[in-house]
């Protein structure tokens, strides 16, 4: 039998970026709110001794146990599914800052075009430009809408960039300058614009200076110290939950966060949701928190299980159409790049930092024609200074076996002369693309894992060597001696191999409740005080990271959290 505790305003199903801000805004307004979160408490001095390769990026010590919870995959429905136990293609975090703690610091806004994809695609190039199958729908929101909430993400984190110099791309001033050039973005850069293209430092939530946001949190420079993807940040300089708002939320003593504890369902009855039920995996008891609004804000794929768990929502049928619950789920195309191999330059690549690089939009969004291509939307072209540890980094030219004397030694020679340009591409959604409950397989909890059924189209391989090859040809401009070009002859998806962890879709916003799950406030429209925001949201992924977009909903979704506790009912 479940404690049933005393009730609160608001109840969080997850304490990362999601959770964290909203815990800020509403206990900044006086409302009690109490984060769950499945893993435990972090500080940034649990990562004064985090340089560790091997045990943070090898062996994933801040990800989620997968003998405890994972998903199901498999291509398509006349495939059985089976267990992802080994990470590989993504990496989902836990703990207290969820995986706002691993992430690289790359922080992007969504286009204009990516708000209102179907309508802009159709306006440009007619209805027959997309493809049948394709479920592309416009998000309910436009980019205009959601500026002011980009702001406020931009001023709590401290954003470090320039403007994008295309024409046409929307001009953001951010609190802070670009992280420092160095010849790696300097080299891209000549090159790039000898193309004709229209380069720039990406913008990086890595701080480059001391840096007081609006909340009055203070935090250091970054060191450029090369541990950013999979680490934490013992400086706090890259950007987290763990150092800009949840010490907000808690400084008002109204923050009450519950570690090592599952959120196994929603309570709700009649389009009313009255708690979570939890159970907490120390002592395997179960408790009710009752509440008066519910966010669902953990890793997007956690974010479906739950709604799918609870009952919440219609799941989605690929035959019918019919149903939202787990539709649109969308990946990131990160095939199309080019590794370079220098016999005449060397460069320093030990240190770095996750979001120092330089890269162009000249073949993002709808920035270029598609008339005459076979496939929609694009991607950024990018090239990074992250710090090259030496277990992960073994570049050597194509024809050299991956063993024996002379692996070994052009791996040494080419350890420092080695630098890869890649095309982060956009990832549009099908109709057999989608999340559902598995019928076989279960958690450590006894509940239906999720089931991922997805696979490439043409519409990824046409776009991953289009940019496979724009990428390969800065890559000669730069004057790589060898020119290792990916892209070409993609076959299946491969879930064993590290890509990108941007999994969006499943649980999406949109302006018609027979298409999506969520209003433009995140609010779902069949349980008016549950509220989902994050990565789950995106009716398609862009050709950037969502981490900007992410916190921009939150904020929205905090508003209108706000709004619901003042004046009930459906705020759209």
């Amino acid at each position: 039998m479940a404690t049933t505790l005393p009730k609160t305003d608001i109840v969080l199903a997850g304490v990362g970026w999601v959770g964290g801000i909203i815990a800020a805004e509403l206990t900044k307004k006086g409302y009690k709110v109490v984060g769950i979160e499945r893993g435990k408490e972090r500080t940034t001095e649990d990562y004064y001794m985090a340089h560790d390769e091997l045990r943070y990026a090898q062996r994933y010590e801040m990800m989620q146990d997968l003998a405890k919870e994972t998903v199901t995959f498999r291509h398509n429905k006349k495939q059985r599914a089976l267990p992802y136990r080994e990470w590989g293609s993504f990496l989902i975090g836990e703990g207290v800052g969820g995986s706002g703690l691993h992430w690289n610091g790359q922080t992007f806004r969504f286009l204009p075009y990516d708000f209102e994809i179907y309508s802009k695609t159709v306006e440009r190039y007619g209805k027959d430009k997309i493809p049948a199958g394709m479920t592309l729908q416009d998000w309910g929101i436009t980019y205009d809408e959601l500026e002011p909430y980009f702001d406020k993400f931009d001023a709590m984190t401290g954003i470090a960039g320039e403007p994008n110099p295309l024409p046409g791309s929307p001009q953001v001033k951010y609190p802070n300058p670009p992280m420092m050039e160095t010849p790696v973005t300097k080299l891209f850069k000549e090159a790039s614009k000898k193309l004709g293209y229209h380069p720039y430092h990406m913008p990086s939530n890595n701080l480059t200076k001391n840096y007081t946001n609006p909340d009055g949190i203070s935090r250091s420079a970054c060191q450029y110290c090369g541990f950013c993807e999979r680490f934490g940040c013992e400086y706090g300089a890259k950007a987290s939950p763990i150092v800009t708002v949840i010490p907000v939320a808690k400084k008002t003593g109204k923050f009450d966060v519950r570690t090592h504890s599952v959120v196994r369902r929603v309570i709700h009855t009649d389009g009313k949701a009255s708690g979570v039920l939890y159970v907490d995996t120390r002592t395997g008891e179960e408790y009710i928190q009752p509440a008066d609004v519910v966010v669902v804000s953990a890793y997007q794929m956690n974010n479906i299980k739950l709604l799918l768990n609870s009952k919440l929502g219609t799941p989605y049928d690929p035959e019918t159409g019919r149903g939202a619950v787990g539709k649109n789920y969308a990946y990131q195309t990160y095939l199309g790049k080019a590794t370079g191999l220098f016999d005449e330059k060397e460069f320093n690549l030990y240190g770095g930092a996750g979001a120092l690089g330089a890269q162009i939009d000249d073949f993002n969004g709808d920035f270029f024609d598609h008339s005459k291509l076979d496939f929609l939307h694009g991607a950024t072209i990018h090239i990074t200074h992250l710090g090259d540890r030496p277990i992960a980094n073994n570049n050597v030219p194509h024809g050299v076996a991956s063993w024996g004397k002379e692996f070994k030694e052009k791996s040494v020679f080419y350890a420092n002369r080695s630098l890869q340009i890649k095309a982060q591409g956009s990832s549009m959604p099908w109709k057999d693309n989608y999340i559902d409950l598995d019928p076989t397989y279960k958690d450590a909890f006894g509940d239906p894992l999720l089931r991922m059924t997805f696979n490439w189209k043409d519409q990824d391989r046409n776009l991953m060597k289009y940019m496979g090859n724009k990428s390969a040809e800065i890559m000669k401009e730069m004057g790589a001696t060898h020119v290792n070009k990916g892209g070409d002859d993609i076959a299946d998806y491969d879930i064993r191999n590290y890509q990108s962890t941007h999994n969006t879709g499943g649980v999406i916003m949109g302006a018609d409740p027979e298409t999506s799950v969520l209003n433009s406030y995140l609010q779902m429209w069949d349980c008016d005080n549950v509220f989902v925001p994050g990565a789950s949201a995106f009716p398609h992924n862009s050709g950037y990271n969502p981490t900007n977009t992410v916190g921009a909903l939150a904020y929205r979704a905090a508003e209108g959290i706000e709004k619901y506790l003042k004046t009930g009912g459906s705020l759209v």
